[in-house]
C-alpha cells in the first residue's frame, strides 16, 4: 500500500476516517483525502492565492 511505502521511505503521512474530508497543506503543496475534501482543498487554495 501507499501509506506502508511512504512510512518505510521516512514520509510523513495522516489521515482522518474512511470517507471523511481531510486536507493538508505543505508549503505551496495542497492535498485531500477523498472526493469529500473537494470544498476545503478549494478553500485552501483560495487562502494561498488570496496570501
Amino acid at each position: 500500500m501507499l501509506e506502508d511505502e511512504l512510512k518505510v521511505k521516512g514520509g510523513a503521512y495522516s489521515k482522518a476516517d474512511d470517507w471523511q474530508p481531510y486536507v493538508v497543506t505543505d508549503g505551496h503543496l495542497i492535498t485531500g483525502q477523498n472526493p469529500a475534501s473537494s470544498a476545503l482543498v478549494a478553500k485552501a487554495v483560495l487562502a494561498m492565492i488570496n496570501d
